[in-house]
C-alpha cells in the first residue's frame, strides 16, 4: 500500500509538472502554455518553452524539500532539469508528451489541458487509465517569476 501510495504521490507531481506543459484548447496552440508554472503545493516552477521541434518543461526553481526528495532518488539536483519533454498539441487542444519522475526514476505519459490564461491542469497515470491523478497548476507573472526564483 505505501508502494502505491508513494507512486500516486510521484504521479502527482509529474501529472502536474505536465499540465504546466500542456496547453489544451481548440486549435491545439501550445505557445499559451509558455512561461513560468507552479505546481499546488509550490514546491517546483517550471519554464514551459519550445525546445527544438516540441516543448518542454525545465525545473526553475525547486523547494529544499523537493530537492531532498529528488536527491534521495539519486538525482543531484532539480533546477536545470527537463522535466517535460516532447510536448505536442492533439486534435481534441489537449497536449501530450512524456514526464520524468525524478523520485521515481521513471518517464510516463501525460496529458494537460489549460483551463484559462492562469491555470492548466495536469493528467497522468500509472497504469493505462487506471491509477490516475490530476493536479491544476499556476501560471506565475513577471513579478512573481522573479520573486520565485529567489524564495527559499
Amino acid at each position: 500500500m505505501r508502494f502505491f501510495k508513494s507512486v500516486l504521490a510521484t504521479l502527482t507531481v509529474a501529472l502536474a509538472m505536465t499540465a504546466l506543459a500542456a496547453p489544451a484548447h481548440a486549435g491545439g496552440d501550445i505557445t499559451r502554455s509558455y512561461g513560468v508554472w507552479r505546481n499546488p503545493k509550490n514546491t517546483v516552477h517550471l519554464e514551459i518553452k519550445s525546445c527544438g521541434p516540441a516543448t518542454c518543461g525545465i525545473v526553475v526553481w525547486a523547494s529544499a524539500k523537493a530537492e531532498a526528495d529528488a536527491r534521495k532518488a539519486g538525482a543531484d539536483t532539480l533546477i536545470g532539469k527537463q522535466l517535460l519533454r516532447d510536448f505536442e498539441a492533439q486534435n481534441n487542444g489537449s497536449l501530450k508528451g512524456r514526464v520524468w519522475v525524478p523520485t521515481l526514476r521513471v518517464t510516463l505519459v501525460g496529458t494537460a489541458d489549460v483551463l484559462d490564461a492562469k491555470t492548466m491542469r495536469a493528467k497522468g497515470c500509472v497504469i493505462g487509465n487506471l491509477f490516475c491523478k490530476s493536479q491544476v497548476w499556476t501560471r506565475l507573472d513577471g513579478g512573481s517569476v522573479l520573486a520565485s526564483r529567489a524564495a527559499p
